[in-house]
């Protein structure tokens, strides 16, 4: 493990069990942001002013991207931070919520880990490094994505965004692909449903309106277990819209995305 990755695995540790300690039966909606749905916590922000605090401690030239406190900083080593990803879960007390942290040098993310905090799973990968499922006491899980699997016979995950408008197209898509694979999941956290295309636990996943902070670290973790990473028409990945899965369902999975033109305004 690199100093880099290693660094990130304490410091999302220490966030998840912060935030297994401190959090109430309820916690209170201290903010809303895009809409009255897209909810912050004040634990989001306790969880990333750690995260924050212990990155500075340790690399104080680094540069940091989160999602409550925006970019600060400079330099060719950026962190960028989810302090809790699935925050809606997180709120009801649902388990699909995780702690994401991501480091890019010159732009490229080459560590991820994804925290899955009530699942006691954290999910790790370097560039070129492969992906692993850490649990305690338990030896690392090499992951490995889903090969060989027509669409036909996909479990493909999704989320939705949180603007009435956008969502009223996500309906109108996710009725056109249902009929065409196998089930859809919902989970409510996209660097969960990375992890779980890496890990091999559904076989697809696409979603727009996903932030990069959203998906910096899963997204490294899926590629690095064999996933085909990005976007419609040869895009990268993006707020556009984010595709994952093996190379041969990742075709056929946005061969049936782009005619219904999903990243389209109501």
């Amino acid at each position: 493990m690199s100093d880099l990755l290693e660094l990130a695995v304490g410091i999302a540790r220490e966030a998840g069990e912060m935030l297994l300690a401190k959090r109430p039966a309820r916690p209170e909606v201290v903010q809303t942001k895009s809409s009255g749905t897209d909810v912050v916590t004040a634990l989001d922000r306790a969880s990333e002013d750690l995260i924050r605090q212990r990155i500075r401690a340790a690399r104080p030239g680094d540069a940091i991207l989160g999602e409550e406190g925006g970019e600060t900083g400079e330099g060719r080593v950026r962190w960028v931070v989810d302090p809790i990803d699935g925050t809606v879960n997180f709120l009801y007390g649902l388990p699909e919520w995780a702690v994401s942290i991501a480091v890019e040098v010159d732009g490229e993310v080459v560590a991820g880990v994804v925290n899955a905090v009530p699942r006691g799973e954290l999910f790790a990968a370097e560039k070129g490094g492969g992906a692993e499922l850490l649990r305690d006491g338990a030896p690392a899980e090499r992951l490995r994505c889903n090969g060989e699997v027509p669409l036909s016979e996909a479990l493909i995950a999704t989320g939705f965004g949180y603007l009435p408008a956008r969502r009223a197209v996500q309906a109108q898509v996710l009725a056109h692909v249902l009929p065409k694979v196998r089930d859809i999941r919902r989970g409510g956290s996209a660097a969960c449903d990375l992890c779980s295309v890496a890990a091999g636990r559904v076989d697809g996943y696409y979603e727009r309106g996903v932030n990069h902070w959203d998906v910096a670290a899963g997204g490294l973790i899926a590629a690095e277990a064999g996933a085909r990473l990005g976007g419609l028409r040869g895009r990268p990945a993006g707020s556009d819209m984010t595709v994952c899965a093996a190379p041969a369902l990742f075709e056929e999975l946005c061969d049936l995305l782009e005619p219904l033109d999903p990243e389209r305004d109501a």
